[in-house]
């Protein structure tokens, strides 16, 4: 976030302060306006009182000023210094009609092709994104981190529209390399991907130009198998409850045609702990039904994106005809609570219980 004091936008009445105000290390937004009443001002103006701690505005209605730049109306994006290359221009002019317009300019065009992903501004980065990352420091050596960059942008320009490209210090991304299985970074940066459903591909050639560009190519024609973190696929699930990695969670989740209840654990976590017995007794209890009882170490094993798991244990329950959509169990966790739930939502009725929970009577 940026320190912001006084207005959102500076004003600048001469050209030495212009000149003065332009000499920065940081991405500018500067306005030119003729009459500072004009539609164009009031909209860079609100803009930036509303943006005014993420970026860094100015602008001017002064004649010296607009002469110099042979400006009447107009806002620019000036690129910050370390962004220059000639691949793409320093400045950009904006060509919008409405503050919509502009804040989708803005973050288009404010990191240029390859921008410098940082922890502070990662956000900004959305995917499909292809990532490289280095191992030099920008801040004590930006000539080395440009010169890794150069080459990242001359593929980009290649693709512009169709996926979005950064650089970033392994120093700030530490664990997203090791989401991929990567505990370092070395001469040569290591390449990493999500994209739009957030799957995960890595560059497995070493780095270059070349390399890079198949690597886009392929990836933009689904061509890649994407990286998935898991656990070896258990060489025996004969438990009552099933254990799901990565690797056979479709077949043992999505299409096992059964109503499923799957938790996602953490091995340190003690509420996990304390509901592994109660959960395998609720495995023993339903090991006849049509219904499958899952676990899955989320911290070994990448977890699907449409389970949302912030916390462990986290339970969804999943209708054998809509896999598709997960329901978050919410409810109590000993194991009537559990039998309760599943024998009503259950698609088909349990054998062994009614839709209250309760077992039937067997006949004698």
């Amino acid at each position: 976030m940026r320190a912001q004091v006084g207005p959102a936008s500076k004003t600048v009445r001469t050209v030495a302060e212009l000149k003065k105000f332009l000499d920065t290390k940081d991405t500018t937004l500067f306005g030119y306006f003729s009459d500072s009443d004009s539609k164009l001002a009031k909209i860079f103006l609100k803009f930036a009182d509303k943006n005014r701690e993420k970026y860094r505005f100015g602008h001017s209605s002064e004649k010296e000023v607009l002469d110099k730049q042979g400006e009447t109306d107009k806002i620019v994006l000036i690129r910050a210094p370390h962004l220059s290359n000639k691949f793409e221009s320093s400045s950009i002019k904006f060509e919008g009609s409405s503050e919509s317009d502009l804040s989708t300019f803005v973050k288009e065009n404010f990191h240029g092709l390859v921008g410098h992903r940082t922890q502070d501004s990662v956000k900004d980065f959305q995917n499909p994104l292809i990532t490289a990352y280095y191992s030099v420091d920008y801040q004590k050596n930006p000539k080395g981190t440009n010169y890794w960059r150069n080459r990242v942008l001359k593929v980009a320009k290649e693709f512009v529209g169709q996926i979005n490209f950064a650089i970033a210090s392994k120093d700030d991304f530490q664990h997203e390399l090791n989401e991929y299985g990567y505990d370092f970074v070395g001469d040569k940066p290591v390449v990493l991907a999500r994209d739009e459903k957030n799957l995960k591909y890595a560059l497995k050639d070493e780095f270059s130009v070349e390399n890079l560009q198949d690597f886009v190519e392929k990836l933009l024609a689904n061509e890649l198998e994407p990286y998935i973190k898991s656990e070896p696929i258990p060489e025996s699930n004969d438990a009552p409850v099933k254990v799901a990695v990565a690797k056979n969670f479709d077949d043992l989740v999505i299409n096992n045609g059964k109503d499923t209840l799957i938790e996602f654990y953490a091995p340190w976590c003690g509420h996990c702990k304390k509901l592994s017995p109660i959960y395998e007794e609720l495995a023993e209890k339903l090991q006849d039904e049509d219904v499958a009882i899952v676990k899955m170490d989320a911290t070994a094993n990448d977890v699907p994106p449409e389970f949302n798991v912030r916390g462990f244990p986290t339970l969804f329950w999943l209708p054998k005809d809509a896999k598709n959509k997960p329901v978050s169990y919410n409810g109590g966790r000993e194991v009537d609570d559990f039998l309760k739930y599943i024998a009503k939502e259950a698609t088909t009725e349990l054998k062994g219980f009614d839709r209250s929970g309760k077992p039937k009577k067997t006949e004698l």
